[in-house]
């Protein structure tokens, strides 16, 4: 009797094992159910607000740049390309005479075309008319540089020191900041503020609570320099005596605008 009694015992046991193992098996599997058809899905939060924010920043630019040329014409290319590469040396050395570092000048563009000059044509005093055609005379060599200026106190005397080299088209000075990105970040700073202050404002004025952010767009552009107009007048080119000019680097405004979207309940 005792040994019918262990053996109901053991296996009404080993029954209520089997089925709590077979449900922790099933609680298992419909998770993992649930998880796969969970893949792939996310949360869109249906109720949400979007907010506008701007910052902006009033920065000095600390740099400037400006470009100038050289452009000598002989027989053949060799004397050509030799008579430039005189003439730019020698801007070149007045430049870093003047402080201005080597890495900070560079070649924009470097070109060798034919020359030619067109003759023939009617002569007034003869009356004679021959067939006017271009005729090749020899070679053009043109070098164009860029120079960027850290001390902004120096822009116009380097501007007369170039013009008195007798290189042409000294122009296309430009002022802005050297390290753009600082001055950005900190103006989007602002602009997420802005909206963020926004935000608490629209929420408490609906009677909601925001979640938290849900989207965001930055809507700004990179800030770019701005040009000053002064060129080099001819007349003021190859003399030693012309003032240096008045350059001032102002003020130069870097604006961002974001767009954040806040999930509310």
């Amino acid at each position: 009797m005792n040994i019918e009694q262990t053996k109901m015992k053991m296996w009404k046991s080993g029954f209520w094992t089997l089925s709590m193992l077979c449900l922790l098996f099933i609680a298992l599997f419909a998770n993992q159910i649930k998880m796969l058809v969970g893949i792939g899905e996310t949360h869109t939060p249906t109720n949400t607000i979007t907010v506008n924010g701007t910052g902006k920043i009033t920065a000095i630019p600390d740099v400037a740049t400006f470009s100038f040329s050289v452009t000598q014409t002989a027989a053949t290319v060799a004397a050509a390309q030799t008579a430039a590469t005189a003439q730019t040396n020698k801007a070149i050395d007045a430049l870093t005479s003047a402080g201005v570092a080597s890495v900070d000048i560079k070649t924009l563009s470097y070109n060798i075309n034919p020359h030619y000059d067109f003759q023939g044509g009617c002569n007034g005093s003869s009356g004679i008319c021959t067939p006017s055609k271009s005729v090749l005379t020899g070679y053009d060599v043109s070098q164009t540089m860029q120079v960027k200026v850290r001390d902004l106190s120096k822009a116009g005397s380097l501007f007369t020191t170039i013009g008195s080299l007798g290189v042409q088209n000294v122009d296309s000075l430009q002022f802005s900041i050297d390290n753009p990105e600082t001055v950005t970040n900190q103006a989007r700073a602002l602009a997420i503020s802005n909206a963020q202050i926004q935000a608490q404002n629209l929420a408490k004025e609906l009677g909601v609570k925001l979640v938290s952010v849900v989207g965001f767009t930055d809507n700004s552009a990179s800030p770019t320099p701005y040009p000053v107009m002064y060129a080099m007048s001819a007349s003021d080119r190859g003399s030693t005596a012309v003032a240096s000019p008045e350059v001032s680097g102002g003020q130069q405004q870097v604006t961002e605008n974001v767009s954040v979207t806040y999930e509310i309940r």
